[in-house]
């Protein structure tokens, strides 16, 4: 049985790809068509996430986990995969980076400000948040140890992708690490308060999980079509489109679950549910893009990134453990990660 809100989604879903296919058949304003297959990304997201949780609520917390980090980060990369075909290659890393500062700094952040206003300091479990901290600290240095070689010209240097390649698949291997972690012990991610596993069909779930995946692979072929001249129109440079639209399109609305659950004096699940959707997109999302590159033509993507995403991301790790090691959250320190975010995406509107 179907909620309301979840119909709602799901409409507006359908009525977004509708409407972002009949602006590129026609040739809309090419700012129209991004901004309306930028919103059906992320509704075609949320859609994603509700369906994996529902599969997955079918075979318990774990499963669910696992559905989520396979699936849950179809939309973006879709958009990856076109992006890097059109040679896009600074707009898809800054739009990796982007998607996990956006959770880790901006939503996370949020969800402080609105627990911390609504509810007072709001306390949870620190060892969950801790180990996605020191994950995503992997990650930041997966990237770095690549960006260090090209920058120090090291003999390594002259193979940069092999590199790459090599790092991708040692967090992959890690990332596999941590689902084997999560079907054995405790899972990463709590199990969701007030879950209504079971409320759809398995077909329905099926139905709606395929739906949605062929959504995105079409309306990403719209949005990356419209993303040059659109950001040409509205004087945006490629790094800021991609660290902050791009980067927000994809998974922005599923993780404002997140702020729900901090405003429900639910902190646990609100911190897991963000950190955790970062992590999938630095330790799976970006190696899989990595390896993908090589094969569908196109751009290679590399992991020698510009020294301020770089920087960026570092910063946003550093901060973030800090943040979540001592098992409170406070409205300041929402504030204080929406503070960083601002300042980061400040740095990138001139590119």
């Amino acid at each position: 049985m179907l909620r309301r809100s979840e119909w709602l989604t799901m409409v507006a879903a359908v009525a977004g790809c509708v409407a972002t296919g009949v602006l590129s058949w026609v040739g809309a304003n090419a700012v129209v068509r991004f901004a309306a297959a930028g919103v059906s990304l992320a509704l075609l997201a949320a859609l994603v996430g509700q369906a994996t949780e529902q599969i997955g609520g079918r075979l318990g917390p774990a499963a669910t986990g696992i559905f989520q980090s396979a699936l849950g980060n179809l939309p973006e990369l879709f958009v990856g995969i076109f992006a890097l075909r059109a040679g896009l290659v600074e707009v898809v890393q800054a739009s990796l980076v982007g998607s996990i500062l956006g959770n880790s700094l901006l939503v996370l952040g949020l969800a402080f400000l609105v627990g911390g206003l609504r509810h007072g300091p709001q306390h949870f479990a620190s060892a969950p948040p801790r180990t996605i901290a020191t994950l995503t600290l992997l990650a930041v240095s997966a990237l770095a140890v690549p960006t260090l070689v090209d920058g120090l010209h090291t003999p390594a240097k002259q193979h940069a992708d092999a590199l790459s390649v090599a790092c991708a698949v040692v967090l992959l291997i890690v990332f596999a690490a941590s689902i084997l972690c999560a079907l054995t012990g405790a899972p990463v991610v709590p199990p969701k308060p007030e879950a209504a596993a079971g409320g759809w069909s398995m077909a329905l779930a099926v139905g709606v999980l395929a739906g949605a995946g062929i959504g995105a692979a079409l309306v990403s072929d719209w949005f990356v079509t419209a993303l040059r001249p659109a950001a040409s129109a509205l004087g945006l440079s490629h790094a800021f489109t991609g660290l902050v639209v791009v980067g927000l399109a994809g998974n922005a609305v599923e993780n404002v679950v997140g702020v729900q659950m901090a405003a429900r004096n639910q902190p646990d699940y609100a911190v897991s549910l963000i950190l955790n959707s970062s992590l999938q997109v630095a330790l799976a999302l970006g190696p899989v893009l990595v390896l993908l590159s090589f094969v569908i033509g196109g751009a290679h993507l590399t992991l020698v990134l510009p020294g301020l995403l770089l920087a960026a991301l570092a910063l946003a790790g550093i901060l973030g453990a800090f943040v979540v090691s001592d098992g409170e959250s406070t409205w300041l320190e929402g504030i204080i990660l929406i503070g960083l975010y601002g300042i980061i995406a400040a740095a990138f509107w001139w590119g």
